[in-house]
């Protein structure tokens, strides 16, 4: 199983990927990670990335993916995934990549992202984002609130991705 977390800048993403993987004791990789140099420096100066930019993001992501359905390893991304089109191409035609869409208000994503340092993105492409985002239905992704704790909203994902251990049950 490949589990993604979607959504736009500020949800959560990371943290919460780093949990499932924890949970789900495998591989975490932050998408972001995979950005090129072009695309951090033009996010970094507020420029908002264009399809072009990240279609080779995308598919550098896919090949991971694929290298890990290969493998037969379940392990956790994240990703922004914000349109139909994005989540196509991460899928491709597994029938085991789960989105998980982080979806906030824009009170509460501003208010993190004041809060964050250290972070290529700048605060003022969030609105771009939100106008970007197309969001998922509940037949593709799981939909959770970032106002929960993160516990509450790992606690929501492992119980609807159907995940049931021990280590889930405390």
């Amino acid at each position: 199983m490949i589990v993604i977390a979607m959504g736009v800048c500020g949800t959560g993403k990371t943290l919460i990927g780093e949990l499932l993987s924890e949970r789900l004791a495998c591989e975490f990789l932050d998408g972001d990670t995979l950005h090129s140099a072009a695309n951090k420096s033009k996010m970094s100066q507020g420029i908002p990335l264009t399809d072009d930019d990240r279609l080779p993001w995308l598919q550098a992501i896919r090949q991971v993916i694929e290298t890990k359905q290969r493998d037969g390893e379940t392990a956790v991304f994240t990703c922004s995934s914000l349109k139909r089109m994005y989540r196509d191409i991460l899928r491709g035609q597994d029938q085991n990549v789960k989105f998980v869409y982080l979806k906030g208000s824009y009170e509460l994503l501003q208010q993190r992202l004041a809060a964050r340092s250290g972070h290529f993105f700048d605060p003022s492409l969030l609105q771009t984002q939100l106008d970007t985002l197309e969001e998922p239905d509940l037949h593709e992704a799981i939909t959770i609130d970032i106002a929960l704790t993160p516990e509450q909203i790992v606690a929501q994902v492992m119980q609807q991705l159907g995940v049931v251990s021990d280590v889930c049950q405390e």
